[in-house]
């Protein structure tokens, strides 16, 4: 007998996660003028360096999220890699060139923004990032399906800690650096954390011996692990690994963040220190290194969201009218809410102003980033929602 909350046939979790995830996209986007200023970096009060890394930290896992969701569906292939790729091709490609023009074309320069497209997505709308690596793990998929479907599930463990251990790469990398941060800046002025050499890298050389089994291919084989290999588990054995996850995994983001931070202000997390602090781009990128996709932090959190997550399926009025239409239209959402986002969080300064002289004092910051980030979920599930209905164009537009 079941015990989710909402039980039926459907993989209703799925749906509560993906909608779940977007909203902490939102979350995360809400976030980054309060620690990205003008060129550079800039975090105006030692308040505001709280909330940075409180809501920054608590929805850094929303990304891998996605990933784990469709890797769960979709890995591995239920049919011909052929198949495949023309159903993910109409699915993510189509409304993906959509946007990306919309971008282009809405931002400042769309003549060089377009020039720009044929080496990367425009720094302008820096999200889409997301949309190349989801390509490059559905280009790899049909290649490891045939070992997908056979892997045993301690060879699949043994796999899974190896990608863990990649996820201290940043940290020995930070390490072995002294603790300083070489950034190296590429187009459009964007910097990138420069690798410290490790166990077979080199300046000919950037594919070490764990390479290949870095970044998100570690969240894809965790989907494809619950998939084949992890039943439904009680609430108590749920609560006694997620916990523990979302914990652990919130304190090394949260206070990883925040000492460096600290550190710039010429303090630390008890001695506080000078603010407002800043600098360039390649000081944010520092701040951020517990923040990595690939970090131990954001790995173990995002463990504890999905098996929390599991523990729902479907059933009801509200998923039936809110959470399905709003999960099918979420792809759509991803792609489009960096309009809308942009506008709420401007209004919302106007109104309250900012940090501590803003009109709610050290609350100014907390309420700006929840209510950019609801107001930017809320419109863009209504225009998505609404948008897919549209015949013949709906779902090119948004994805299905």
């Amino acid at each position: 007998m079941s015990t989710s909350i909402f039980p039926c046939e459907r993989e209703g979790w799925v749906d509560w996660m993906r909608i779940s995830a977007c909203f902490l996209v939102m979350m995360v986007h809400s976030t980054e003028p309060f620690y990205l200023g003008g060129d550079g970096s800039l975090i105006l009060t030692r308040s505001d360096a709280f909330w940075v890394s409180f809501f920054d930290t608590l929805a850094r896992a929303c990304v891998p999220v996605f990933i784990v969701a469709s890797s769960y569906l979709q890995f591995p292939l239920r049919y011909s890699a052929s198949e495949f790729a023309r159903r993910r091709a109409a699915r993510i490609l189509i409304p993906f060139l959509f946007w990306t023009v919309i971008y282009a074309l809405i931002n400042p320069n769309p003549i060089q923004n377009f020039k720009d497209l044929l080496f990367n997505f425009n720094y302008a709308a820096g999200h889409l990032w997301f949309v190349y690596m989801l390509i490059g793990l559905y280009v790899l998929m049909p290649l490891l399906s045939p070992w997908a479907e056979k892997v045993s599930r301690k060879e699949m463990q043994v796999y899974l800690l190896l990608c863990f251990l990649t996820t201290l790469v940043p940290y020995v990398r930070e390490r072995a650096m002294g603790g300083d941060v070489v950034c190296i800046y590429g187009s459009g002025g964007i910097p990138m954390q420069a690798h410290f050499p490790l166990w077979g890298e080199a300046s000919w050389n950037e594919f070490g011996v764990f390479y290949y089994f870095s970044g998100f291919v570690g969240y894809m084989l965790l989907g494809l692990y619950l998939r084949r290999f992890v039943g439904e588990l009680s609430w108590g054995r749920t609560l006694s690994v997620a916990v523990p996850s979302l914990l652990t995994g919130f304190a090394i983001c949260f206070f990883g963040f925040l000492r460096r931070v600290f550190a710039d202000a010429g303090g630390s997390l008890l001695a506080g220190g000078d603010f407002p602090v800043g600098g360039g781009l390649d000081v944010a990128v520092g701040w951020e290194t517990p923040w990595f996709y690939n970090s131990s932090g954001v790995a173990l959190m995002t463990v504890g969201w999905v098996l929390l997550f599991r523990k729902c399926t479907c059933g009801g009025r509200f998923y039936s009218n809110v959470v399905l239409p709003v999960s099918k239209a979420s792809y759509g959402m991803y792609l489009c809410h960096m309009i809308a986002l942009g506008f709420f969080s401007g209004l919302f300064r106007s109104i309250f102003g900012l940090g501590g002289a803003g009109t709610l004092g050290v609350m100014t910051t907390p309420v700006e980033i929840l209510l950019t980030a609801v107001c930017s979920f809320a419109s863009a599930a209504i225009f998505c929602t609404l948008l897919r209905r549209v015949p013949y164009i709906g779902k090119w537009v948004i994805g299905y």
